[in-house]
């Protein structure tokens, strides 16, 4: 085994602190900044330390390895990209204010590249001709560009992040298929060897397009993703993608609508208590622009809108709430008392809840007044069923019908099956078996590298600091040396040998600090094994801990190097 290099702390580029950042809200932000991995440069920027490089670089080796082993080339292509690719997709427009867009001298537009889908499809383009070149999967891992409205959790939501991207290139939908299994199962061991606690999510395609979606998402108190998982089969999925069937119902028996005088009742709260009435007894209708035109979108009063659902519905259109303004110039849009019924000159769109047959109490279009027995479909025309409600705890599984729970995670991969969208844009064509031109199919494939890391930092630490799993720790072993010069010597002397034998040492011979502020240091770094050179060092002992159980044990310093060597 070869040589590694011993890291001593008196030479470490790395200060640790006491207190968190003021700025920080989650776990791993404050313990990757106290622990001396990364400093922030600017909003959502981040500068990645010794100790945490060191980190980043062992993420980035297993998802090389586990690449490669499915066959895949990597390549590196440039991040600052020209205008004219992004443009023939659409993207250039689509993807709004979180493009970083700029200009050369001479007025050329340019963007930091947030994914490479476009550039990769015109380099096999440019280098594959015949069905004989594919499949081909090809990779990188580079920095990608985003320019969030609100950077937060330090390097869970950046400006700038480090991330691997894969496209597959095939000639047939089946070929896409076996290159998209192929991904997944790498996938699951590239976040296995990492140590990550991770679910596989049914998906929306969102700006990337294509058919089937699927996230990998790592349960986490500071994800900014929910997830549904059902208790009694495989269902899981992110919120976003969990549609429902639509089940009309049989509506002879309901009256005909009549009007209910309903004074002071604009919200379905104020509605429900003056008629005595469940809030899910009401149809709920928000009003929003889509590309400047007036939408309704009618779900029950019990539930809420998901705005991540309506903007994916209309997606590439601009998606707003009305304003005081709009009202004003539509005075038959009465505030509070909207009702689907009669509507003029307005898109409506519900929940599948809101089905054929259904009867509600709603807004009559009419100030202080409400109807009653409005039946979708007798009263009222739906143009389009859409899952826009904010799914909830308990709400039916799509597949068996337990209660789903929900949680929150981090996404740290993602995989599409993107279809001929890019190919149908770039005109990706190769020629076929039979002399003619075949159009290409792809896969894209995405793991955020530097989230990851965390990801692992929110999952694995505990309330003495970061407790890093073996494979991406930035040290096998942390020695301490208690402070006296012979104990220096000693986990000096140990450091030495256990390098030898091919261990990753970080050792902490650093003079003039207490053993109180050592220790303590070495539970925030979060190796996995913390050796001491302490009280018995003169006789030769020494004390092993594992980091994450917290089991101590006195060894010999020989039999303490033959179970760090083992």
């Amino acid at each position: 085994m070869a040589n590694a290099p011993v890291q001593r702390m008196s030479q470490l580029l790395a200060k640790t602190l006491r207190d968190d950042p003021a700025d920080a809200e989650v776990l791993s932000h404050k313990l990757l900044v106290r622990a001396g991995y990364v400093r922030r440069t600017a909003a959502g920027i981040w500068s990645w330390l010794p100790l945490g490089k060191k980190v980043l670089s062992n993420v980035e080796r297993i998802v090389r390895e586990e690449m490669d082993a499915i066959g895949a080339q990597e390549v590196s292509l440039p991040a600052l990209l020209p205008r004219e690719p992004y443009e023939a997709t659409g993207r250039w427009n689509e993807y709004g204010a979180e493009l970083f867009r700029l200009q050369d001298r001479k007025g050329g537009d340019y963007l930091l590249g947030p994914t490479h889908e476009e550039i990769f499809t015109l380099l096999v383009k440019d280098q594959a001709s015949s069905y004989k070149d594919l499949p081909v999967i090809l990779y990188q891992i580079q920095n990608k560009f985003r320019d969030e409205a609100r950077p937060r959790a330090g390097i869970l939501r950046g400006r700038e992040f480090l991330m691997k991207d894969s496209y597959s290139f095939d000639t047939e939908d089946e070929g896409l298929a076996r290159s998209y299994a192929l991904h997944r199962e790498a996938y699951q061991r590239v976040f296995a060897r990492l140590g990550l606690d991770y679910r596989i999510c049914a998906a929306t395609a969102g700006a990337m397009g294509g058919s089937k979606s699927e996230e990998f998402l790592a349960p986490a108190e500071a994800g900014e993703d929910t997830f549904a998982d059902c208790p009694n089969c495989d269902f899981a999925a992110n919120t976003e993608a969990i549609t429902y069937e639509l089940k009309p119902v049989d509506a002879a028996g309901v009256p005909a609508a009549e009007d209910i005088p309903t004074p002071d009742t604009p919200t379905i709260e104020t509605l429900a208590a003056s008629l005595g009435v469940p809030a899910s007894a009401t149809l709920k209708n928000l009003l929003v622009k889509v590309d400047g035109e007036i939408v309704a979108v009618g779900v029950p009063g019990d539930r809420e809108v998901d705005m991540d659902k309506v903007e994916a519905h209309f997606a590439p259109a601009g998606v707003e709430l009305v304003t005081e303004t709009d009202f004003a110039a539509r005075p038959d849009l009465v505030r509070g008392y909207v009702g689907p019924q009669g509507l003029d000159k307005v898109t409506y769109i519900a929940d599948p809840r809101v089905a054929p047959g259904t009867s509600w109490i709603t807004g009559a279009n009419k100030a202080g007044t409400h109807t009653k027995n409005v039946v979708a479909g007798r009263d009222f025309e739906v143009d389009a069923y859409v899952d826009v409600v904010v799914v909830q705890d308990g709400d039916p599984c799509p597949q068996c019908g337990t209660g789903l729970v929900l949680d929150r995670a981090i996404e740290i991969g993602h995989i599409f099956q993107l279809g001929r969208k890019y190919a149908d844009a770039l005109k990706l064509d190769v020629l076929g078996q039979n002399g003619k031109p075949v159009r290409v199919t792809m896969g894209s494939y995405g793991i955020g590298v530097s989230r990851a890391v965390a990801a692992l930092a929110e999952q694995s630490a505990d309330d003495k600091g970061l407790c890093w799993p073996k494979e991406v720790a930035p040290a096998d072993v942390h020695v301490v040396a208690a402070g006296k010069a012979l104990q220096t010597e000693l986990a000096l002397d140990i450091s030495q040998k256990l390098a030898a034998a091919g261990v990753r040492v970080l050792v902490d011979d650093r003079a003039g600090v207490s053993p109180g502020v050592k220790f303590t240091d070495s539970e925030l770094i979060g190796v996995p094994q913390i050796l001491v050179a302490g009280r018995r060092a003169a006789e030769g002992v020494v004390e092993l801990k594992d980091r994450r159980t917290g089991e101590r044990e006195e060894l010999t310093v020989e039999e303490a190097i033959a179970r760090l060597t083992a």
